[in-house]
């Protein structure tokens, strides 16, 4: 796990948060930043969602399964950690922006502490401008709010209250020139009201993952079928590599992990990046 903390220049940051007017004049990184050439996407959302919303996101985030797409989402309670729970269990790579500083003593919330620190582990990252042993404040969030909005091509906002703090996000996605995808709620929820304030202005509304790839530019892979289904026609190698790597895995780790030699773990792995079924990043082994 990459851990230590690195201080960031502007001509350091992912390609799009070089662009928005507001930037950051630097950024602290834990972890290892995933290339720009993925479609970045922040899901946002009530720290009080409903069982409904926490459906509505994993069904969103399970059918992006594959596809190169980072989730940024700020560590937060309610649909932020379940934005970066779901990524995690569908071998996404994912990036938080907790609304503190770095250091493992002040990281905010507490109770999303171990969250964190399996992003780490699982090859995602996190980042703050905030100094490092900087507390969480008022002041703090909209912040972070803004590096989210500006790393992300789009953003997806899953419940909100007239008031939520996911509307500044949503707000400034609109002033970056960048997509405001929106998930309907339930017209009798109070967490509903903010979210569909947005639809009423113009936000793209989302039902399914393919709405998301649409507004990402991602175009759906012709056949491509559920997990399981694809797991019927692997070898038993092949599945022993998927189950490994539900979560993406340090291609060591996934040698180590192999009950083969190296030489044969290295010809099985090519084979399967030949034939598709796996990428390596930055010596980061995924599910394609």
């Amino acid at each position: 796990m990459k851990d230590d903390l690195k201080l960031l220049a502007p001509d350091e940051f992912p390609a799009l948060l070089r662009e928005i007017p507001d930037r950051p004049k630097q950024l602290h990184l834990r972890g290892t930043l995933p290339s720009s050439e993925n479609k970045w996407l922040a899901i946002v959302g009530s720290r009080a969602c409903t069982e409904y919303g926490r459906r509505a996101l994993r069904y969103l985030v399970e059918g992006l399964r594959g596809y190169p797409i980072v989730i940024v989402s700020g560590l937060a309670y309610g649909i932020d950690a379940e934005a970066h729970r779901a990524a995690l269990d569908t071998g996404l790579t994912t990036v938080a922006v907790p609304g503190s500083g770095l250091d493992w003593n002040v990281l905010y919330p507490r109770a999303n502490v171990a969250l964190a620190r399996e992003i780490l582990e699982k090859g995602g990252a996190l980042l703050s401008e905030e100094k490092p042993d900087m507390r969480a404040t008022d002041y703090t969030f909209p912040k972070r709010n803004r590096v989210m909005a500006g790393l992300c091509h789009a953003t997806l906002m899953i419940e909100a209250k007239e008031k939520s703090g996911s509307l500044i996000t949503a707000k400034l996605t609109t002033e970056y020139n960048r997509d405001l995808l929106v998930v309907p709620g339930n017209i009798f929820s109070e967490e509903s009201r903010g979210t569909h304030q947005f639809l009423r202005l113009g936000a793209t509304a989302v039902t399914s993952p393919e709405d998301v790839l649409v507004a990402l530019g991602i175009t759906k892979r012709e056949g491509a079928g559920t997990l399981n289904e694809l797991r019927e026609d692997l070898s038993d190698d092949e599945k022993r590599v998927f189950e490994i790597i539900m979560s993406p895995r340090p291609r060591d780790e996934l040698l180590t992990a192999l009950d083969l030699s190296i030489s044969e773990a290295n010809v099985l792995l090519s084979t399967m990046e030949i034939k598709g079924l796996i990428v390596e990043e930055l010596g980061v082994v995924r599910i394609r």
